[in-house]
């Protein structure tokens, strides 16, 4: 037996909108065997834009009774039978939690005329209700009343069962299928494809558009746990009303997923994708040479294609730092843009400075300590790599980090021998860094087994 519905709501998801209309009609698969149709007083105001577009008044549903009033009736021609509406999702979703608030649950298997039309006719220029009805010469009368657009339910269902020579229909009722739960414009194909497997996920809207990006240890199991559930929030019917496509990359481990992800979400910037995109705020030591042949070692915020001596995160750790060097290396604070006024360096007066602001020492000479400097910076960020699963057995994965900043990561035949940077930086892909990579392979060395290039494995 089957129950096909249609609502009118004051809004487009249940969480924070009431129910103004219900019909429902329960049918045996040849007739409509009951009718039930109702208006219900949402307990608000309806929009005046919900009032143009259904012509439901706030007057017609004064009188009318609360959802509290039909909850029993409702779930009663709904408990035991197959839920059948144009959208499944929406109209359940509704029904589910204004259900649940009144002390019924409702678990039952569903049916999306969307869906169904897609496979048993396919290739029709639109599967909303309005146009497919027109281009199956089925009459639809009271467009968005609940009555009307349930009635039109009805005919599109009989002529979709008519039609289908396949059994599609039983195959998206059996245990197991995916179509029950699935977004409306979502092809089950695109899941069933999805190895278990470790790897980034991308969902596509309608015109091919990355709309949210994800990460996964086991693909097929995190992507359908995207659709599970009864979530009626505004942001989650949205996003799944607009995911249409899906497609994937493999990667050998669930770390080099995790900064794949990180590196996609910035390169893409997915409407959906909400962590990872504020600003961030790394910052670098930087060099040059001034006019003078003396060479300047700067602080300056980490930008786009630059490539600092040393990365940090917070400004004054690295101030910190700097005034280590200074002293370490007897460095001038001029120099270095730790003073900024025309006073007498102080660096001259604490005895650090050698006279490089004020010419008295050769350039050479000031250069062989930043250098020294920079040298010593680099030691306390030591190359390693990390090596992993591959994508198949031949191979493994290796992720490189070259003096603290990640480089990038790819796969290399088992046999591979690692020596040093130069090598490998030829069988792998440069990656980006951003501040989340950084300090997710940071966290990630000091827990587990990595090679450090010219020491061999540490602990």
């Amino acid at each position: 037996m089957y129950a096909i519905v249609d609502i009118e709501t004051t809004g487009g998801h249940a969480s924070a909108n009431g129910i103004t209309e219900i019909a429902i009609f329960v049918h045996d698969g040849h007739q409509v065997l009951e009718q039930f149709e109702t208006l219900v007083n949402p307990g608000r105001p309806i929009p005046y834009y919900i009032q143009s577009l259904t012509g439901i008044t706030n007057e017609m549903v004064e009188e009318a009774p609360f959802f509290e009033d039909v909850a029993y009736r409702v779930h009663e021609l709904l408990r035991n039978n197959i839920f059948i509406a144009h959208n499944v999702n929406f109209d359940y979703s509704f029904l589910h939690h204004h259900l649940q608030g009144c002390g019924y649950e409702l678990q039952v298997k569903k049916l999306c005329t969307v869906r169904m039309a897609r496979k048993i006719i396919p290739g029709l220029p639109s599967y909303s209700l309005g146009k497919l009805c027109r281009s199956l010469d089925i009459p639809l009368h009271d467009r968005h009343r609940a009555a009307g657009d349930a009635e039109a339910t009805v005919r599109l269902f009989e002529r979709l069962l008519a039609s289908d020579s396949q059994q599609h229909i039983p195959a998206m009722l059996k245990r197991g299928s995916k179509e029950h739960f699935l977004p409306p414009n979502l092809a089950p194909e695109y899941v069933v494809q999805l190895p278990s497997r470790p790897g980034v996920y991308y969902f596509h809207n309608e015109k091919g558009k990355v709309v949210y990006v994800g990460k996964a240890k086991d693909l097929r199991k995190r992507v359908n746990s995207h659709f599970t559930g009864n979530n009626s929030g505004a942001k989650r019917q949205e996003f799944l009303r607009n995911i249409h496509s899906i497609s994937h990359e493999v990667t050998g481990t669930e770390l080099m997923a995790c900064i794949l992800e990180s590196i996609e979400i910035k390169r893409l910037w997915p409407i959906y994708n909400q962590s990872q995109k504020r600003p961030e705020q790394r910052f670098g030591f930087y060099t040059f040479e001034d006019q003078h042949g003396y060479l300047r070692l700067a602080i300056d915020k980490k930008r786009k294609y630059t490539h600092p001596v040393y990365a940090f995160d917070i400004l004054a750790a690295g101030q910190q730092q700097l005034r280590r060097l200074l002293r370490d290396f007897q460095l001038c604070p001029k120099l270095c843009f730790l003073q900024t006024d025309n006073d007498a360096c102080v660096g001259m007066d604490e005895g650090h400075c050698l006279g490089a602001c004020e010419k008295q020492e050769p350039a050479e000479t000031y250069n062989q300590r930043v250098l020294a400097a920079i040298d010593s910076l680099k030691a306390s960020q030591p190359s390693f790599v990390i090596l992993g699963a591959g994508r198949n057995i031949a191979e493994q994965s290796a992720i490189l980090m070259e003096s603290g900043r990640f480089y990038g990561m790819g796969y290399l035949p088992k046999d591979t021998g690692i020596t040093d940077p130069a090598t490998l930086k030829d069988l792998l892909t440069p990656y980006p860094e951003n501040e989340y990579i950084i300090n997710l392979l940071k966290q990630h060395a000091e827990h587990s087994e990595i090679l450090v290039l010219g020491h061999g494995v540490k602990s």
